[in-house]
Order: structure tokens, then sequence, then C-alpha cells
């Protein structure tokens, strides 16, 4: 097995894997928060890094048919939820490319400047 890399992800709120704490999304790569996943609500993300993907599959969801492959953190191998892969249904199209990641599967950090932490 080779060497892992992580990407440390900069930004005002930072999402982590809550198994591991590596760093999976900031607060502006998030699109949506409305959306539910296996373990309750999930939020819709434009990007997400130090993930891998599972096996595609068509998946029967709440609203249609999708193509969905699971997404698993890559230090300790943790579900955190899946990457939209193809939408059958043409209202569902701007899921494609993008991530569902369970609430109850990441812990948020805010990040502070350290010039604001030295002027408090």
């Amino acid at each position: 097995m080779g060497q892992i890399y992580q990407v440390f992800l900069d930004g005002e709120t930072v999402y982590m894997c809550s198994s591991c704490h590596t760093h999976i999304a900031t607060h502006e790569d998030i699109l949506s928060k409305s959306f539910h996943g296996r373990h309750g609500k999930a939020y819709l993300f434009n990007n997400a890094t130090n993930i891998t993907m599972g096996d595609l599959e068509d998946r029967l969801l709440m609203t249609g048919l999708h193509s969905v492959a699971d997404i698993f953190c890559t230090v300790c191998e943790a579900n955190v939820g899946w990457k939209y892969v193809h939408a059958f249904e043409e209202s569902q199209k701007y899921k494609e490319g993008k991530f569902i990641i369970e609430r109850a599967r990441i812990a948020k950090v805010n990040c502070w400047d350290q010039k604001e932490s030295n002027s408090l």
C-alpha cells in the first residue's frame, strides 16, 4: 500500500470526517442543506476532497433514478456519502458531479485567521 496524501482545506469553516478528522469540504462548497441520506440530514456539496469512490450503481432515490457511487474517506475508509454521476430525469441533472455528504458522518470546525485570534 502506498503513501496517503491529504489535502488540507483553507476556509472559514471546514467539514471533516467525523471518524479521523480528515478535511472533506468547505462551507463555501455547500449548495444545499435540505437533502437526506441513509442516516438523516445531508448536504449537497459542489466539491469534496480526500475521498475515494466506490463502484457505480443505479439507485432509486426519493427524487428518482440516479447513477451514484458511494464515497469514502481516504484515511479511515468511512462511508461519508455518495457522488451523483448521472441523473436520468432532466429536472435532476443539476446534481450530476455533485456530492451528498451525510451530516452524521462529518464534523464541522471553524478556522480562525491568526490575526483575529491574536486581537482577542
